[in-house]
């Protein structure tokens, strides 16, 4: 779980939330609560039992990509599609080889703006996923470019009557519907693509500038400075393409809002009020008046991870795919001074892994009494925890064209406590899946709660959304914290996310047959689901299906 870290480092925080009292679940016995009707086949939590013992144990070491646990891992999931009686979907093999880069920035850097001197680590963070060991800013003009902004549906261009190429951008996180909370302004409280991080260095570098700076307040971005400090100072990975990721920003960085101020106050501008005029699509970027300089050295290693991909052939329309994913990988083991800490991901994402695993067995054994029209994919892919790395290969349309993808249903975490009455929705009104995932609910009695905390943008931050870039329909089943309030302050992202062979998998068993339900109506019934809102996305999907 991205993103984005579009990472599941930056989850935590925005996590949390879901303990709040406010929201905690209404629960009830997996016995009181419904089938979906189109789930012939028993959900087999012994399956799922052994599957996340298995994937959490302390024989896979965290499961981390380029480690003995990987192989451990995708060696398991490969063979266990292989004896379901699914057939690898690259080239009727499993794996999908994933090139990867990992790049660690030296912390050892020193950002000057003017007179002004900032420390790596407390008052910035700077990285790139150029293929570069070096990367210099030299005397590049620092420009406030609002939130950064380029939207044309929402009538939005902080970029207009501006030239920022070769410049260095500061610019505020989140986007304006958020600051103002107001429902007409962009979506409100609710934050859209354009508040992510991720966009704004994708937009900056559109725009051609040397570097970008997003201040950080906690607010608005969902975590505090630790958060953005422990994502951005250590090893990175990225997808590589064939010009060594030149067209990515050659710097992307954050800013501590006390050293912005200071960089505004240097101007003889005042940042509050700034803030303030960034707020109106009337505003045009002010020049900070002043120059920057930093000097970016990398160590850079060249990788290959793994998807694990499998196939259920389609018997009238074997080349339209319904997909269904999860993460396998989680954080591995870091060795300390007490010795190894094992890194399991008992629930974050073994219980994800093991469920694609049981509704593999399931829609298989679905497919041999009557066949499905549409083929099913089960991925399970490399490197979220990293950046949503496997994801985006697959996304890349390399084994897969993306317009022939119907539809994603992603699982990043599950609840594997007892049933409870309802499923989460995150994401408004994006597209025609969240009708299907209304009917499916409604069928097990089930009602839909939509996210509890939409300002912090989890559409956008687990592998679903490198398809959704694509244009492919998706929805995202997560619970973490809305059922166990324990688990996000103690257990999330920590070496104490373990196993329990005392789980009821409830919610496992209600998850598994909701997602069989969409994808077996998807498999048979010739929908394409469309994008609602407008959207790049929605664009994308135009362009590749007119």
């Amino acid at each position: 779980m991205t993103l984005l870290k579009t990472s599941c480092v930056l989850l935590s925080l925005a996590l949390v939330a879901c303990s709040d009292p406010a929201s905690t679940a209404s629960k009830t016995s997996p016995a009181a609560l419904p089938s979906a009707p189109s789930t012939a086949i028993e959900v087999n939590l012994s399956n799922v039992h052994q599957d996340i013992k298995i994937l959490a144990s302390d024989e896979f070491a965290g499961r981390g990509p380029l480690t003995a646990g990987e192989t451990l891992t995708i060696n398991y999931l490969a063979k266990q599609y292989q004896d379901i009686g699914l057939v690898g979907a690259v080239d009727g093999k499993f794996m999908q080889p994933v090139e990867m880069a990992q790049l660690t920035p030296d912390q050892n850097m020193t950002l000057s703006i003017g007179q002004l001197s900032f420390n790596a680590g407390s008052d910035f963070t700077a990285r790139t996923q150029q293929i570069q060991s070096l990367i210099e800013l030299k005397d590049s003009e620092v420009v406030f470019v609002g939130y950064g902004i380029n939207a044309p549906e929402y009538q939005w261009n902080d970029f207009k009557d501006v030239d920022v190429k070769g410049k260095t951008v500061v610019v505020l996180v989140n986007d304006p519907g958020f600051a103002t909370q107001d429902d007409d302004l962009f979506t409100g409280n609710a934050m859209t693509y354009y508040g992510r991080w991720t966009y704004k260095y994708e937009e900056a570098a559109r725009q051609g500038a040397a570097a970008v700076f997003i201040v950080h307040e906690t607010a608005p971005a969902a975590y505090p400075w630790s958060v953005v400090e422990s994502s951005n100072t250590g090893s990175k990975y990225t997808l590589i393409d064939n010009n060594k990721n030149a067209s990515q920003i050659p710097i992307m960085g954050w800013i501590d809002v006390e050293a912005a101020g200071e960089i505004f106050q240097q101007a003889g501008l005042d940042y509050q009020q700034l803030k303030q005029r960034a707020l109106q699509p009337d505003f045009t970027a002010v020049p900070l008046k002043a120059k920057a300089n930093l000097t970016l050295r990398n160590q850079l290693t060249m990788a290959k991870s793994h998807n694990v991909v499998a196939q259920l052939t389609g018997s009238e329309a074997p080349n339209e795919y319904i997909v269904i994913s999860a993460h396998w990988d989680h954080f591995g083991t870091n060795e300390t001074e007490t010795g190894p800490k094992i890194f399991n991901g008992a629930v974050d994402n073994a219980s994800g892994t093991a469920a694609t695993l049981e509704i593999a067995r399931m829609m298989a054994k679905m497919h041999q009494h009557t066949p499905f029209k549409r083929s099913i994919i089960f991925a399970n892919f490399t490197a979220e925890e990293t950046g949503l790395i496997g994801s985006e290969q697959f996304a890349s349309g390399d084994i897969l064209p993306t317009k022939q993808m119907v539809a994603l249903l992603n699982i990043d975490g599950m609840n594997v406590l007892d049933a409870v009455d309802y499923t989460l929705q995150y994401g408004k009104g994006l597209s025609e899946m969240e009708d299907y995932l209304v009917k499916a609910a409604s069928a097990q009695g089930r009602s839909v709660k939509m996210d509890p905390r939409p300002q912090n943008g989890l559409f956008f931050r687990s592998d679903h959304f490198s398809l959704a870039k694509q244009g492919v329909p998706s929805l995202l089943f997560m619970s973490l914290g809305d059922t166990d309030p324990d688990y996000i302050t103690h257990k999330y992202h920590k070496e104490e996310d373990d196993y329990s062979a005392d789980w009821s998998l409830g919610g496992v068993k209600q998850d598994i047959e909701l997602i069989v339900d969409i994808a077996a109506q998807l498999a048979n019934n010739g929908d394409w689901p469309k994008w609602k809102a407008e959207s790049d996305f929605k664009a994308r999907r135009v362009q590749e299906r007119p």
